[in-house]
């Protein structure tokens, strides 16, 4: 039983020595030190030696254990600092080597758009109001004509916040601030993000629109239609036909959708504008008399008109998009086509 178990520390210190890898060591753990290693057998079979061999066979198989313990650890150290030494020989860098030119950034898609649609309208004669991306539901929705029980705030999907408050869902809350704090005449346009759920190739949960707002006293449909025609014209090319459909916003009556010619085959009818010639571009109308009633105008006294467009949209119809999803990831080489 001595010699047998003296033997069976010799073969594991060796086998140890030999060993390649982390995984090589935990099998030689298991075959030297597991449950149904000889060494464990020959502890177990103590009660079955006499007085005399019980102390010594004991005290070998300690001290076997402790002897193959110690050579895995210090093999697993060795093959650590091996492994070590090797990755840091493959990741050095070679300072002498000329560095790589950095590469320069660009405007992003949306930027460039936004910043488009801004200039269009400025030259209008029209102001940028901002408002705060977190709303109050009042904002967002009862003071637009959107009542609680109001169907179409399904459509929106909103994120709602345990505040109560909102991610607000288009920027028409910030007509809603702005004309609580100013008297018109106006006209102001509101750029900045919103927040849906709803994201696939041709939605994102995040987006960014630009509503427009005009008040005064007297403002007509053809007022509208002159200055949606006017913007879609600058931005597409003055020889892009323009139409309205009538339509349905809570918060316009009259309203309508407004289409534009098929970028992509010039009306002639294509895949992009289902074989129709016309692209849906943005909806607009005259305000609805309740929603200058929430801010405390004289529905009899001022008229307006609103619209909204959503610049991705724009962004994907201007530059062959066909993808939401890629002016949100970041990719260099995407954003170096700017």
């Amino acid at each position: 039983m001595l010699e047998k178990i003296q033997q069976l520390t010799e073969e594991a210190v060796a086998a140890i020595e030999q060993a390649a890898s982390s995984t090589d060591l935990d099998l030689l753990k298991a075959k030297y030190l597991g449950k149904k290693s000889e060494i464990l057998a020959a502890l177990k079979s103590l009660k079955d030696l006499s007085p005399e061999e019980k102390p010594k066979v004991g005290q070998l198989v300690n001290q076997a254990k402790i002897k193959i313990t110690n050579s895995l650890s210090e093999r697993r150290a060795v093959l650590q600092k091996a492994s070590q030494k090797a990755t840091i020989s493959k990741e050095k860098i070679d300072v002498t080597l000329p560095a790589r030119g950095p590469r320069l950034g660009k405007h992003h898609p949306i930027t460039l758009v936004l910043e488009e649609v801004k200039k269009i309208f400025k030259e209008m004669g029209y102001v940028v109001a901002e408002g705060p991306d977190i709303e109050s539901e009042y904002n967002n929705f009862e003071a637009l004509n959107i009542p609680s029980f109001h169907p179409s705030r399904d459509m929106h999907d909103t994120f709602y916040l345990k505040s109560g408050d909102l991610l607000r869902t288009h920027t028409s809350p910030v007509q809603i601030r702005y004309m609580k704090k100013n008297k018109p005449p106006f006209a102001i346009i509101a750029p900045g993000r919103v927040y849906r759920r709803d994201a696939d190739v041709t939605h994102s949960a995040v987006f960014h629109q630009v509503e427009g707002l005009l008040v005064d006293k007297k403002v007509t449909f053809a007022d509208l239609k002159g200055t949606l025609s006017y913007f879609l014209h600058q931005f597409f090319g003055k020889n892009r036909r323009v139409r309205f459909r009538p339509s349905y916003f809570p918060f316009t009556e009259p309203s309508a959708e407004v289409d534009v010619e098929c970028i992509m085959c010039s009306g002639k009818g294509c895949r992009v504008c289902k074989e129709s010639g016309w692209l849906e571009i943005l909806g607009a109308g005259m305000v609805d008399p309740n929603v200058f009633k929430a801010v405390g105008y004289d529905p009899e006294k001022y008229l307006g008109f609103a619209f909204g467009v959503g610049i991705e949209r724009l962004a994907m119809l201007k530059y062959g998009i066909d993808d939401i999803r890629l002016f949100f990831e970041n990719r260099i080489n995407f954003l170096e086509q700017f």
